[in-house]
């Protein structure tokens, strides 16, 4: 087979690559220096969508409609666009070894790619039950949602069984939006996580509660403090054994328990910390022709003075404009700001819609309505650490209190009292 030499090449097909193609294109990347490689067959899209409107029994959000960068209020890039700005799209390449000694990526057919630069935009992978070796983990009637085939392979399940019954096993991120889904398409659904209250990386209790029972109310069962232990397969679909002895029955089980960063290509090769691919500033790796963006990396989060790996859709589209224009930088011998993130959550369930800005460290300081009777009940969260707000939390903000959240978020301002942030709740922030 040939070999192919361009100038830059973007190894991953998600919202990394998507974007960072996006900014070689405005940064006139000439025709023909620019390869993007997936392993998937489709263009790079926003992946939010997979959890959530892919799934909707109702006008279901197809490509092209969510191809990058539409996520972020951007021009959708639908394959004609890469022809159009003269970028090879490399798709249905699975990409088995990296040598970055000698520039060289080999493809599963057997392929070589050579490159001068390297964009490695390879995200992460879901933990899977068999990775646990859990018995019976591996019936075709459970589901991960990571790529598109995996939200085309739910979605004919759900409709090959109206009104069944669904068991999510997780209760982070993904968990709920797929109980919401789930239960939109009219499944009774069951969500089992082993820890005492759901998406405990970020929630505090007492935000969880207002969850959890809302949850309830839509007819979500909610099983915490214990795992599936094993799973048994009959015409009926799954039986799932609990670790406390339970067994729930279930048409379709979806699991969402967490992603690891792809990073085994690369392994020995560039150095590693916290469990991704290390890199400064700029996301340029240990080695120098060699930057990495996205879910993969551990990198300087200048406001927290400390390094870290963030997973969310926002630092995979800004990381890659970042690592982009350090690109060019350096070509150009120019240098730019360093990357400054403000780490950003956000989610949507039901008629749910929640972000956070900033750090979950510190007291937490709960202010508004958090009871889930309560129709369109609107709180939040401010945490406080040596004085200063670092991080806030809201639910049912308007754009302009979302906005407001994020800058306190960055400013970090002081507070005298606790109770003045209870009595004062979105007001605080809104005043800042």
């Amino acid at each position: 087979m040939a070999e192919k030499h361009f100038k830059y090449v973007i190894i991953g097909g998600g919202v990394s690559a998507g974007y960072a193609a996006r900014e070689f294109a405005k940064q006139g990347v000439k025709p023909g220096e620019l390869a993007l490689i997936s392993k998937e067959a489709v263009a790079p899209y926003e992946r939010p969508a997979l959890s959530k409107a892919y799934l909707f029994p109702e006008a279901p959000a197809r490509l092209p409609g969510f191809h990058v960068c539409v996520g972020s209020g951007g021009e959708r890039l639908l394959p004609e666009w890469y022809t159009e700005k003269g970028i090879e799209l490399i798709l249905n390449t699975e990409i088995v070894k990296a040598d970055l000694a000698s520039n060289t990526l080999t493809s599963a057919a057997g392929a070589t790619f050579k490159f001068d630069i390297l964009i490695i935009a390879t995200g992460s992978t879901v933990f899977r039950l068999t990775d646990f070796g859990i018995p019976g983990a591996d019936a075709k009637n459970i589901f991960y949602l990571r790529e598109i085939d995996d939200a085309d392979k739910l979605n004919e399940a759900i409709k090959a069984k109206k009104a069944g019954k669904a068991v999510i096993v997780g209760g982070g991120y993904i968990g709920l939006e797929l109980a919401a889904v789930m239960k939109i398409n009219n499944y009774d659904v069951t969500m089992v996580y082993p820890e005492p209250w759901c998406m405990p990386r970020l929630f505090t209790p007492e935000i969880a509660a207002f969850y959890e029972g809302y949850y309830a109310k839509k007819g979500v069962k909610i099983i915490k403090g214990t795992v599936a232990a094993g799973f048994d397969s009959n015409s009926n679909g799954e039986a799932i054994k609990l670790k406390d002895g339970r067994v729930l029955d279930a048409d379709i089980v979806v699991v969402g328990v967490g992603a690891k960063p792809l990073t085994t290509l690369f392994k020995g090769q560039v150095e590693e910390d916290k469990g991704g691919i290390k890199t400064d500033a700029f996301f340029r790796t240990s080695v120098s022709n060699v930057y990495a963006v996205g879910d993969v990396v551990t990198f300087p989060l200048k406001m927290y003075e400390e390094i870290r790996r963030v997973e969310h859709v926002d630092h995979a589209r800004k990381s890659a404009e970042q690592a982009v224009k350090a690109v060019k930088a350096s070509e150009e011998g120019k240098t730019i700001d360093e990357y400054d993130y403000l780490p950003f959550f956000y989610s949507r369930s039901f008629d749910l819609s929640w972000q956070f800005y900033g750090d979950n460290v510190g007291e937490a300081v709960l202010f508004g309505d958090s009871n889930p009777e309560t129709p369109k009940a609107k709180f939040g969260s401010y945490w406080i650490k040596d004085g200063k707000v670092v991080g806030v939390f809201l639910e049912s903000g308007s754009a302009e209190e979302n906005k407001a959240i994020a800058k306190v978020a960055k400013l970090q301002p002081p507070v005298t009292s606790v109770d003045q942030l209870t009595k004062e709740g979105i007001g605080f922030a809104c005043k800042i």
